[in-house]
């Protein structure tokens, strides 16, 4: 059955990115931290259009992330900060939803990606990911926004944390405004690797409760 799921790096202290993001630093001051671990695998260099790089199980973790992929939802200040630096042939290379204020025509690009930017909300923009999905998976990329707006909608079965062990002492922070709780989760895998870990965890549909 297809499903909606995030897979994101966060930091000790509960960031995705980290302070003063912009166009010099898209991922925030010592943002790239988070994702050394990723840049590395043959998987991650693959969709890049690269070569080489480590086969281990964490490539092949990623491999089943990247399979099953239909569609892909952004938020727009990651489509902002990364478009400049994804070229004419982004790692996506399928529909992607950016949701958004401001409306703007559909961009496409190499690869089989085209920017489709949705005016009306989440609810919205994985409806729409779910028909251009053809039955695949939806893969809500980030950033923090977008996930948290998922989870407080009850919208997201799987969320897929990797634990780096880095403080970045600021920027955007993974289920800011979630409090007080959330309920119906439960953690499904587990996979430690050297330097970080990797957690994934389950969400019964509309049980969240920010």
């Amino acid at each position: 059955m297809a499903k909606v799921f995030a897979q994101i790096s966060m930091s000790l202290d509960g960031y995705v990115a980290g302070p003063n993001d912009g166009p010099e630093h898209p991922l925030g001051e010592n943002g790239e931290s988070l994702h050394e671990w990723v840049t590395a695998l043959s998987s991650w260099r693959r969709q890049h259009g690269l070569e080489g790089g480590s086969v281990n199980a964490e490539s092949d973790m990623l491999d089943d992330y990247i399979a099953g992929v239909g569609a892909t939802i952004l938020g727009r200040r990651m489509f902002d900060l990364g478009e400049p630096h994804w070229g004419e042939n982004p790692p996506f290379h399928t529909p992607v939803f950016v949701v958004t204020h401001r409306p703007q025509p559909p961009l496409t690009r190499q690869g089989g990606t085209t920017f489709h930017f949705v005016t009306d909300g989440i609810t919205s923009a994985l409806e729409q990911a779910g028909a251009a999905a053809g039955g695949q998976n939806i893969s809500v990329a980030g950033g923090a926004s977008v996930i948290n707006q998922c989870i407080a909608a009850g919208l997201l079965d799987e969320l897929h944390l990797h634990i780096v062990p880095v403080l970045l002492g600021g920027g955007a922070r993974l289920f800011e405004g979630l409090a007080p709780k959330l309920d119906g989760i439960e953690k499904t895998r587990q996979l430690d690797a050297p330097g970080l870990t990797h957690l994934t965890f389950s969400f019964t549909p509309g049980a969240t409760r920010p």
